[in-house]
């Protein structure tokens, strides 16, 4: 018997998944399916993991938990292989669990995913998540640096503190990866999942600039590139806001890398507006954009908004997604010829410390060292071992 896990959307899911899967009954055969609402498409890629999941294993009972569970449970009943819906709330003691906030790691990885925090306190007017989710909650401080040091006892050479909004963790996410960091000096690599920009506070800019430690890729949450379109989307941060505070990392750290996630075709959107977000991709320096067509989220305010056609929204992401192509083959393009420090993930694959993706001959999962970049093969650069 076994336990398969399918992790769809953010790395919080994966993380939270392997926490399910471990304390699942060794004598069953489950498939545990950790879903995501935050677009329609995440919605129906749930559905479509669910039918090939019970396709490739008819005989396993399906457990379906995540967000989507949570927001709409009525649209997996009676799927074929699904045994059991639970929502957000109850998923981690889904097979006995005693501790629903306790932070998990994947289990046997050389990069770990471990949850600092849950839930969200904002509205975003685009966004179901916070209903799924419920209010911020931090975890203690010691639960996070025991979780770590776990993961450190199980081989991983890379810690990514992941969470719903992990800016918002009580007091503050600099301090946080600041006590982390000389409380555990076995940790090496520290890297950080997505953050609200208006949220980065000074502690953490110390550590830009100061500390080795802290990998150098930082991915916003900037969605839009325009201020009217961020005021009705209910963001807090202003499109200098943004420009500044990728300024701010620079001056910090000049080989950080930085990723945003962007939405096209929001309502209202005009072209000027849309240009303005395009725009954004060269002002904040973007080599990293996960681009999302609008997607209209079932009881959200934009979805009371004057909408914008299905081809303008499809053909703006187009647009938003190939100028962040280019920008990204331009900026892998330039790291070709420089010597970068690599962790491998595995079968030869692995990430620079600035998460560009590499592949390296010879070399065994958890190797890491500083690595001759010789070429690019797609998306992928090629490099040796120096």
């Amino acid at each position: 018997m076994s336990v398969e896990t399918i992790s769809l959307g953010c790395r919080l899911n994966f993380a939270e998944a392997e926490t399910i899967a471990r304390t699942a009954p060794s004598d069953e055969d489950w498939i545990v399916v950790n879903s995501c609402a935050v677009t329609n498409e995440a919605m129906r890629q749930t559905r479509q993991a669910i039918r090939r999941a019970h396709r490739d294993r008819p005989s396993a009972s399906i457990l379906v938990t995540g967000c989507a569970a949570e927001l709409q449970p009525e649209t997996f009943e009676g799927m074929p292989g699904v045994t059991r819906i639970i929502g957000n709330s109850n998923k981690l003691n889904a097979f006995g669990a005693t501790d629903v906030m306790a932070p998990r790691g994947l289990l046997a990885h050389v990069k770990s995913f471990v949850a600092v925090q849950t839930g969200c306190d904002h509205r975003c007017t685009f966004c179901s998540i916070w209903q799924a989710r419920g209010p911020s909650r931090s975890l203690p401080f010691e639960a996070i640096r025991d979780a770590i040091a776990l993961e450190i006892d199980r081989g991983a050479r890379e810690i990514v503190l992941t969470g719903v909004d992990i800016t918002d963790y009580s007091g503050g996410l600099g301090n946080l990866c600041q006590r982390l960091l000389a409380a555990e000096p076995r940790l090496k690599r520290l890297r950080l999942s997505s953050l609200d920009s208006i949220e980065i506070d000074d502690a953490l800019l110390e550590l830009v600039a100061g500390e080795p430690r802290l990998m150098p890729h930082f991915h916003l949450s900037l969605q839009a590139g325009d201020d009217m379109i961020l005021k009705r989307m209910k963001r807090r941060h202003s499109r200098l806001d943004a420009v500044r505070t990728v300024e701010r990392i620079k001056a910090a750290r000049a080989d950080a890398s930085i990723g945003a996630d962007l939405i096209a075709g929001f309502p209202t959107e005009t072209e000027e507006m849309a240009l303005n977000t395009l725009h954004l991709l060269e002002d904040c320096d973007i080599i990293a954009a996960h681009v999302f067509p609008f997607s209209a989220r079932l009881d959200t305010p934009a979805a009371r908004m004057p909408q914008l056609s299905r081809e303008v929204v499809k053909a703006r992401a187009a647009r938003l997604r190939n100028v962040a192509s280019k920008r990204r083959s331009d900026w892998l393009d330039s790291v070709i010829g420089t010597t970068q420090p690599i962790l491998v993930e595995g079968n030869g694959i692995g990430h620079t410390d600035s998460f560009a993706p590499v592949t390296i001959g010879n070399a065994k999962r958890g190797d890491t060292g500083m690595a001759s970049v010789t070429g690019r093969d797609g998306d992928r650069l090629t490099a040796v071992f120096a």
